[in-house]
């Protein structure tokens, strides 16, 4: 099945993506995408992890860039967001700054960081143990439970570090499917695990994520999925979309229509 659709797209300003956001919607339109949604790694009031996302004093530039590419490109539906981690002392400055006074189109929820035991711990090799793994699913239930996102990205990302699909894995994905299924909130099966670099684990060489396994346990739960290309580079603005809904559709999930994000932004 064609997917057409991309919410989950970087730009230079997260200092690991290249390029703005107009080349990003040329390569959407070349691709033959009709959505596009700009969700950089938001700016924060503190600047807090300001090695991979833009500041706070970019944020204007950005909202500037994003409403630009959207007159420029008519024939593509430009939708501005940015990719969050929850915190209650970031939640008004979502919902007031962002959703409400900036005017973004939706908010994508992600745990590159999560608390752990009073600091936070990156997701990259962070969630390694029991305990971490538990931190980790705790504060994603706790960010859908915040109301703030259209779906979360990469639930699977725990998988680049906790190795083995196990009974301490099973157990934290069964908290956060019973969550997202009661609360509705969309997980996305993320096309740039697809592309990047293979990992060795005691049961074979597999994608960082997005993680089988996961998946197939998501099966026996009430979720809906999206799939996305999470682009840092034009050239992967539609990469590995149908691969990734392939994995969705395999399995029997029902893909989450997120249609009502377009309503202000349609020509």
């Amino acid at each position: 099945m064609p997917i057409s659709k991309n919410y989950h797209t970087h730009t230079w300003r997260c200092k690991h993506a290249s390029q703005d956001v107009s080349a990003y919607c040329q390569a959407a339109v070349d691709s033959g995408l009709t959505v596009l949604g700009i969700s950089d790694h938001t700016a924060l009031p503190d600047n807090r992890w300001s090695h991979i996302r833009m500041d706070i004093d970019e944020l204007p530039m950005y909202c500037d860039a994003v409403d630009q590419a959207a007159a420029d490109f008519p024939q593509l539906i430009v939708l501005k967001s940015a990719e969050c981690e929850y915190a209650d002392e970031y939640d008004s400055f979502f919902r007031e700054t962002l959703l409400g006074e900036l005017e973004f189109d939706y908010l994508v929820g992600a745990a590159h960081f999560f608390p752990m035991q009073g600091e936070w711990i990156g997701s990259y090799g962070g969630a390694d143990s029991l305990k971490s793994l538990q931190a980790y699913s705790s504060y994603f239930i706790k960010s859908m439970e915040s109301g703030l996102f259209a779906f979360m990205a990469h639930p699977d990302l725990f998988g680049n570090s906790y190795l083995s699909w196990d009974e301490n894995t099973i157990a934290a994905s069964h908290d956060m499917f019973t969550a997202a299924a009661e609360l509705n909130v969309p997980l996305e099966i993320n096309g740039y695990g697809l592309r990047k670099p293979k990992i060795d684990t005691p049961e074979g060489r597999r994608c960082m994520y997005p993680w089988l396994p996961f998946w197939e346990m998501a099966a026996e739960y009430q979720i809906t999925y999206i799939v996305n290309s999470d682009a840092h580079h034009p050239k992967d603005v539609s990469a590995n979309l149908e691969e990734a809904a392939g994995i969705g559709q395999r399995l029997g999930l029902t893909m989450a229509d997120l249609s009502h994000l377009e309503s202000n932004r349609a020509k």
